[in-house]
């Protein structure tokens, strides 16, 4: 493919191919099973190898879904899907696209979580890269010994923060795989332009270094220097073999993210999920609920119970959605208040973190807020005073939302916006159910993870979810569309904003601040156009007429159905 050829990024129309008989059936590229019709089976030596009937892809579909609900648990669902995977790639895009409600929580959050937890338990077939530190001087030839040559979009872990469970090791290959899947369910990019990379860089996870069965570098975690020199040796080397390609950055640890992405945004077009993907669609989340409150961005007062990468990546977006909309700097200091796990994030704290000195609330700010600036008050006390008409919580601590917090939150507004954020749903702050009751059913809700809609005196809440693939899929395929030269904050601001207006009238009365999963492709459609837009207006992406954006989009966008495969002497 040609740079700048954004049809082909949708797929070929037709598959050539020196290769037939069983070999078609068993590479899930090719495969479509007895989808293949009598003429096919005859030009290709298939005629035998399957069962009579000629199916169509809705009939198989139907099938594998009777298979999969067949499952009695979570986990044995997403070892069905992913063997499906393995065996016809258009089959399982299909099903996943059709069924993206149903299907979201079985191959990301939190089914994810735990096939990350029992990877090495549950391996089945490898798919993706690894790279461990034995690597470092053969990064572009490992590369190179991907399937497909002309990729265009990498999501890479380190595996050291894998959701809210921390160090998976080699198991957080889950992630990637799981979110490279929505990126070509939720966006059409199609699959041989994405590669899931795992950096196995070793493990810290004494359960894991413990286990006979571990898969993975079975040594203690890279650090320093040689971390450093590994990550730029890596960027070098996709830079080299995959010269078109958008490098996400995926499940790093805290004290590397940050590092990472202010030290790459500028040379490669890239971004990190944690930080600025759960800030956009937070955001995003924020600017539809103000849609029922009928009040604006600049009037907001956050409190952040948590003050890591999503917290801070939240703080920041907001901060540019306030500034945007007219609020001077201090008036945004005074909005943004945080805590980690230490408490309060003011100027009287040893804070070592440069990204937590940043929201660093400080003397003359605890005064203002008619807080003691020596003393260590509580979140409620904090809540007392500050008064917020939102709640963010990024912990991984379940309970971290107390009865207590909830009703003091509700004492001041009339309908505040509680966002429990951790996932899986083991490690929200609260539960919607929790957070409804304690407000007196006034609460507006949306959580990091899927819940079940609330019944509370007599009205049915729909709880949204916040899930990042509101975000990242569109955005990711604005970048690669637009040749972006850089995927810079204003990229997810403009998602954010497109993100809430998209939310019907009818989900904002339902009280769900998000659109239904099954809504993904079309959301990832305005996203993209709104980015390919931009980067063409800022002269950072190839310039693209504005009539001719949504057709070029549309067009790049893959919809899994079967081709015709031709036998090519």
């Amino acid at each position: 493919m040609s740079s700048g050829d954004a049809g082909s990024l949708g797929g070929s129309p037709v598959i050539e191919t020196r290769k037939a008989n069983v070999w078609l059936l068993k590479n899930p590229a090719t495969n479509q099973g007895t989808s293949f019709s009598t003429e096919q089976r005859n030009a290709l030596r298939l005629r035998g190898l399957v069962p009579h009937r000629v199916t169509t892809i809705e009939d198989q579909v139907e099938a594998a879904m009777e298979q999969n609900r067949a499952c009695s648990t979570g986990l044995q669902k997403y070892i069905s899907l992913a063997a499906l995977q393995d065996r016809n790639e258009v089959l399982f895009y299909r099903v996943l696209v059709e069924n993206m409600e149903e299907l979201m929580p079985i191959v990301y959050t939190p089914t994810v979580g735990e096939a990350c937890q029992k990877f090495s338990h549950i391996f089945r077939t490898a798919r993706g890269l690894w790279l461990t530190p034995e690597d470092v001087n053969d990064i572009p030839e490992i590369l190179s010994n991907s399937p497909f040559r002309d990729i265009r979009l990498i999501v890479v872990t380190d595996n050291e923060r894998i959701l809210g469970l921390g160090d998976q090791g080699c198991g957080g290959m889950g992630i990637p795989i799981g979110k490279l899947g929505l990126y070509v369910a939720g966006a059409g990019i199609h699959p041989s332009k994405c590669l899931p990379i795992s950096l196995d860089l070793g493990t810290n996870n004494p359960n894991l270094l413990e286990d006979p069965l571990y898969l993975g570098y079975r040594k203690r975690r890279l650090r320093g220097k040689e971390y450093d020199d590994y990550i730029e040796a890596f960027v070098l080397g996709v830079r080299e073999v995959f010269p078109h390609a958008v490098i996400q950055w995926e499940d790093f640890h805290k004290d590397r993210a940050f590092t990472l992405l202010e030290r790459y945004e500028n040379r490669v077009p890239c971004f990190n999920d944690d930080i600025q993907g759960t800030a956009s669609v937070t955001v995003g989340g924020i600017f539809a609920g103000l849609r029922i409150t009928k009040e604006s961005i600049t009037k907001q007062r956050i409190i952040f119970i948590g003050a890591g990468e999503a917290c801070t990546g939240i703080a920041r977006l907001l901060a540019t959605a306030m500034k945007n909309e007219g609020a001077g700097d201090d008036d945004i200091k005074k909005a943004l208040v945080a805590f980690d796990s230490k408490g309060l994030l003011h100027e009287g704290r040893n804070i070592e973190e440069p990204f937590k000195k940043e929201f660093a609330l400080s003397r003359e700010l605890m005064i203002h807020h008619g807080l003691d600036p020596d003393s260590t008050p509580s979140p409620v006390e904090v809540i007392r005073a500050v008064k917020p008409t939102i709640l963010i919580g990024a912990t991984a601590q379940p309970g971290a939302f107390t009865q207590e917090m909830i009703e003091e939150v509700g004492k001041h507004v009339d309908q505040p916006i509680i966002m429990p954020l951790s996932n899986p749903n083991s490690k929200s702050e609260c539960s919607p159910a929790e957070a409804i009751e304690w407000t007196g059913g006034r609460a507006i809700v949306a959580t990091g993870s899927p819940f079940a809609d609330v019944e509370y005196k007599g009205r049915r809440y729909v709880i949204g979810q916040g899930n990042n693939v509101f975000i990242f899929p569109g955005v990711g395929l604005g970048a690669i569309i637009s040749e972006a030269s850089e995927i810079n904050n204003e990229m997810f601001m403009i998602a954010s904003q497109a993100l809430g207006e998209f939310v019907s009238p009818e989900r904002l009365d339902a009280g769900a601040i998000y659109p239904s999963q099954q809504d993904l492709r079309e959301v990832s459609f305005k996203i993209a156009c709104a980015v390919v837009k931009y980067a063409s207006d800022k002269h950072i992406g190839r310039r693209i007429a504005d009539k001719d954006i949504e057709p070029l989009v549309r067009e790049a966008m893959w919809y899994p159905d079967y081709v015709p495969v031709v036998h090519k002497d």
